[in-house]
């Protein structure tokens, strides 16, 4: 842990990396039913498993209806029943999964996280990311809507550490702040997963095209997990999970109804992108200064020294 970047490494490292592999975006349909939710969701893996997955992602609150109002009811610690069922589920499909997120309590504290988990194939729980970026917004005669009166923003930058490489973790709201998805770049990333649960105002408009602007940013694979669309609930999600190649190019959506989708990954890709168009080579740390003031601002600036790509991503480790 550095400057609040966690990298976490699995107990199978050091591994030899699966250059190719094939992910599986599992958009299940949550309810009331908290018990219900999470059979649908590890039935979803272990099919997966069976259809040759190797990595496995969940959506957004998969557990729990999205709601503040139902987040401290379904609220539990990490390791809990959630993740115990999640576990065994990794282990029986011999997958790796990205168990969405759920309502966290904390042991310690008491407090209220939107968290998520991944587990290896032996159903170990290697990282842990509690979202960082609360969804705290107000479109008026749209929606309103306050994470914030019942949930606690996490503190760090997540990075786990796989078989296929290092793979940034956010979680829905926090897609919007390209500074986690250039961290886990600069960390050695291949990938960012968010699950999340866009709504019917901000997923037309902003869903995809937040994606494709991360993968494109970067210059490596993005997924976006969503629960599927239940126009009955109080909050409506967009569904449509995507995966996005470093191109920018969307490679499956999901569509709004419950589904599986399989998408085949060629890691190679990442990097014949980046040697290709060579922004990270590129960039121009010197000139990249964020005054603190507007005064700041029209003052002459000393040049700065570039930070190295590499410093950054050793320091990340």
């Amino acid at each position: 842990e550095y400057m609040g970047i966690t990298s976490l490494a699995s107990p199978l490292c050091p591994m030899a990396l699966s250059r190719a592999f094939r992910l599986a975006m599992c958009q299940t349909l949550g309810g009331a039913d908290k018990a219900k939710n999470i059979a649908s969701a590890t039935e979803a893996i272990r099919q997966a498993g069976r259809d040759g997955a190797d990595l496995v992602i969940l959506p957004e609150c998969f557990n729990s209806p999205y709601g503040s109002s139902f987040f401290p009811t379904y609220a539990e610690p990490v390791p809990g029943p959630t993740t115990d069922e999640l576990a065994a589920a990794a282990r029986d499909a011999r997958v790796w999964l990205i168990g969405g997120s759920i309502p966290e309590r904390c042991a310690s504290t008491a407090k209220l996280f939107n968290t998520a988990t991944v587990f290896n194939r032996s159903g170990e729980l290697v990282a842990t990311h509690r979202k960082l970026h609360l969804f705290d917004i107000d479109i008026p005669g749209k929606i309103t809507f306050r994470e914030s009166e019942t949930l606690s923003a996490g503190d760090k930058v997540t990075i786990a550490q796989t078989e296929f490489g290092p793979i940034g973790l956010g979680i829905c709201y926090d897609m919007r702040f390209p500074e986690m998805a250039a961290i886990a770049a600069d960390a050695g990333a291949v990938m960012m997963v968010y699950p999340g649960a866009f709504n019917m105002t901000t997923g037309p408009l902003h869903w995809e095209l937040l994606l494709r602007a991360r993968a494109i940013d970067n210059q490596f694979f993005v997924a976006g997990v969503s629960p599927a669309r239940d126009v009955s609930a109080g909050y409506v999600s967009w569904a449509h999970s995507t995966v996005v190649s470093p191109w920018g190019k969307v490679l499956a959506d999901a569509g709004e109804g419950a589904a599986t989708v399989l998408v085949d990954i060629d890691l190679a890709e990442v990097s014949a992108v980046r040697s290709a168009i060579p922004i990270r080579t590129q960039r121009r740390e010197d000139v990249y200064l964020r005054p603190r003031s507007l005064d700041e601002s029209r003052q002459p600036q000393e040049p700065r020294e570039p930070r190295s790509a590499d410093a950054h991503s050793t320091a990340a480790h």
